[in-house]
């Protein structure tokens, strides 16, 4: 089954300048989702889609395939990962004719994998035909609102109308699509970044699904390494 690993990595970031390459512990971040794809040993190719030559000079260093720079009108802020993965594996797809069976989705801004989630992501597809995706998350207990058309304000789910203890709540999982993510391709292609059927990857660390957005996001990320590096976890710092 044809795997490819697909990294989305903008050159137009507004609140961190030149967001996917600023360095932590000496390497861009566009190195690290390069450096979990490599290592996995699940992905085929590793294509980097960016609208930057200067993204696309490092993520080539790092091994990455850049064949082609990504079109101005998906290199929007307002445009939606899906858009982007879409045009990114049908572009390649017919840039190479070839057709692919399997999708990996990684960030640069999601930091802290382990690279064995990668590899269990597309595993978990190719053992399993009935699957549509599986990806990792974070399971968290907090109470969720949300507000209506009508300005009204309510709890998303009835169970949190009363409070209850964390150990007895029903289990919550947040996405972190972006630390590990695989999708048969028929779906990325039709502009969706999950199917229905899914098997969760679950994150025991909460700040793996931190995400750097700003300079204060990456600030923190760089305490964050400096403390797994002291206490050696060495799995979620590839």
């Amino acid at each position: 089954m044809k795997t490819i690993c697909i990294i989305p990595a903008r050159g137009g970031s507004k609140n961190l300048k030149n967001k996917n390459i600023k360095k932590l512990n000496s390497k861009p971040l566009i190195f690290y989702p390069i450096n979990a794809a490599k290592k996995s040993g699940v992905c085929d190719h590793i294509f980097v889609t960016t609208d930057s030559p200067t993204i696309a000079h490092h993520a080539k260093k790092f091994g990455a395939e850049v064949p082609f720079l990504r079109k101005k009108k998906y290199s929007h802020s307002m445009t939606t990962t899906e858009e982007t993965l879409k045009h990114a594996l049908l572009s390649y797809e017919k840039f190479y004719n070839v057709k692919f069976d399997i999708c990996v989705f990684l960030t640069c801004t999601n930091f802290f994998r382990k690279t064995e989630w990668v590899k269990k992501a597309v595993n978990n597809l190719k053992k399993n035909s009935k699957l549509d995706s599986s990806f990792v998350v974070t399971k968290l207990y907090r109470h969720f609102w949300h507000e209506l058309k009508n300005n009204k304000l309510e709890k998303i789910a009835k169970w949190m109308k009363n409070y209850t203890s964390r150990q007895i709540a029903p289990n919550m999982y947040r996405e972190e699509t972006g630390l590990a993510c695989a999708t048969r391709a028929k779906f990325w292609r039709k502009g969706k970044r999950i199917g229905n059927r899914v098997k969760f990857i679950i994150s025991d660390h909460s700040f793996t699904g931190f995400d750097v957005n700003d300079y204060d996001d990456y600030e923190i990320i760089k305490k964050i390494f400096a403390y797994l590096k002291k206490r050696k976890f060495k799995k979620l710092i590839n």
